[in-house]
C-alpha cells in the first residue's frame, strides 16, 4: 500500500509542475508580444503636439519681497484728548480722508482770541491812518509841528506792523485747529488703532495708527552680479517689464517694471539690490509677502517648443517621448532652454515638425505601442 500511495504522489507532483510551467509559458508570452508590438498588442491611445518655431521671451527669476511705497505712523502735532476715530481699523482710505479728530475748543477758543486781536489793531490802524491824512494837510499849512507829524506817521507804521503780528497770530491758530484733524496724507490702508477716545496724545511721541501704500507697491529682490550685466543691457534698449509670482501661482497676476538697481554689489554675497514697481489695484499684495519676480530682458528668436508637462525626468536627465514611424514611443534626452507659459524652449534632442507625447506619460515605456489621438 505505501509503495501504491508514493507512486500517485510521484505522479500528482509531476502534474503540478506541468501546469505550472505552461502557465508561466502563458504568461510571458502575451506581454513579451505586447512590448515587442507583435500581433495583437495594445496600442495605447496617447495626445500629440507638434514642435514648433517661435520667438519667446527670456526670464530672469528671482526669489523676492514686497514692500511699502510709504509707511508712516500717523502722529498728532498738537497735544489733546482724542475725541473720536473716524474710519475703521484695517481700512482702505484715499488721500485726505478724515481718520481722527483732537479736541478741538483750545484751539478754537485761541483762534477767536486771535481774530479778535486783529480787529483791535485794524481799528487802530485806521484811527492812525486818519490822523495822518489829517496832519499831512495841517503840517503844510504850518498849522502842525514837525515832531507831532513825525510821531503820527510813526504811529501809523507801528499799527500796520501790529497787524501783520495779529495777521500772523490768526494764520499759526488756523493752523493749529487744522491739525486736530488728522487726515490721510495718502491712500492706503490703515492698522490697528492703537489711541483710544480720551487718549492724551503728546506731539512727536504718540502714534495712534500706522498707514501704508499698497498700490503701487515695491518688489525687492537680489540678483547676481553675473545676471547684473544683463540687466543693464535689457535696461539700456528700454523699460525692462516684471512679474511677479505668489507662492503656488503658476501665472503672474501682478505686473509692473523695474525701477530699481543700486549703486554697490554686496561683497559678502556677489548680489545687489533691485527694486520692481508693481501695480497693485486689488490690494492683494501686502508689504513683506514672499513672492517670486520674472524679468523680461530679452528674446530668443526661432526657439523650438514643447509643452512643459510633456517633459520626464530621470536618472539620464530631462527626456521626452517621441512618436516614431512605426507609432512607437521613442525617448529623446534633451537639454532645455527658457520657459514661456506653458511652454519650454528644447535645445537639443528633438526637430521642427516631431509629435511629442503630451498625456498618458505614466501608461508607455520606450518601444510601446501608441495610437497618436487627432488634436483637439
Amino acid at each position: 500500500m505505501s509503495k501504491v500511495k508514493l507512486s500517485i504522489a510521484l505522479v500528482g507532483a509531476v502534474v503540478v509542475i506541468a501546469a505550472a510551467v505552461g502557465f508561466q509559458r502563458g504568461y510571458f508570452s502575451e506581454p513579451a508580444k505586447a512590448a515587442t508590438g507583435g500581433p495583437g498588442a495594445f496600442a495605447m491611445p496617447v495626445p500629440v503636439t507638434k514642435v514648433a518655431k517661435k520667438t519667446i521671451p527670456i526670464y530672469l527669476d528671482y526669489a523676492a519681497r514686497t514692500e511699502a511705497i510709504r509707511n508712516i505712523a500717523l502722529q498728532a502735532k498738537v497735544p489733546g484728548y482724542v475725541l473720536k476715530q473716524h474710519v475703521e481699523d484695517g481700512k482702505d482710505v484715499k488721500e485726505g480722508d478724515l481718520l481722527y479728530t483732537i479736541d478741538p475748543r483750545d484751539y478754537q477758543a485761541a483762534l477767536d482770541s486771535a481774530k479778535a486781536t486783529l480787529q483791535r489793531d485794524t481799528a487802530g490802524l485806521d484811527y492812525a491812518k486818519g490822523n495822518v491824512e489829517r496832519g499831512t494837510s495841517l503840517a503844510s499849512s504850518g498849522y502842525l509841528d514837525k515832531n507831532t507829524f513825525e510821531q503820527r506817521t510813526s504811529n501809523l507804521k507801528q499799527s500796520e506792523a501790529g497787524i501783520a503780528i495779529a495777521q500772523a497770530a490768526v494764520k499759526s491758530a488756523e493752523i493749529n485747529l487744522s491739525y486736530t484733524e488728522i487726515r490721510a496724507p495718502f491712500s492706503g490702508r490703515l492698522g490697528r488703532n492703537q489711541a483710544s477716545v480720551g487718549t492724551l496724545l503728546t506731539p512727536g511721541s504718540s502714534t495712534l495708527n500706522t498707514l501704508v501704500q499698497l498700490d503701487p507697491i515695491y518688489v525687492t529682490f537680489n540678483p547676481s552680479e553675473t545676471d547684473l550685466a544683463v540687466i543693464e543691457q535689457a535696461r539700456a534698449k528700454g523699460k525692462v517689464s516684471a512679474e511677479v509670482l505668489l507662492p503656488g501661482e503658476g501665472n503672474a497676476h501682478y505686473k509692473g517694471e523695474l525701477t530699481f538697481v543700486d549703486n554697490t554689489v554686496d561683497r559678502a554675497t556677489g548680489t545687489i539690490v533691485a527694486r520692481a514697481t508693481i501695480a497693485n489695484a486689488e490690494r492683494m499684495l501686502l508689504p513683506g509677502q514672499y513672492a517670486r519676480i520674472r524679468l523680461a530682458v530679452g528674446e530668443k528668436a526661432d526657439a523650438l517648443v514643447a509643452p512643459q508637462a510633456a517633459v520626464g525626468s530621470g536618472q539620464l536627465g530631462k527626456y521626452l517621448y517621441v512618436v516614431d514611424k512605426d507609432n512607437k514611443a521613442e525617448m529623446r534626452l534633451v537639454s532645455l532652454g527658457p520657459t514661456d507659459g506653458s511652454d519650454v524652449a528644447v535645445e537639443k534632442g528633438v526637430a521642427e515638425g516631431d509629435s511629442i507625447i503630451s498625456g498618458n506619460l505614466q501608461k508607455i515605456g520606450p518601444g510601446s505601442p501608441v495610437a497618436p489621438l487627432p488634436p483637439k
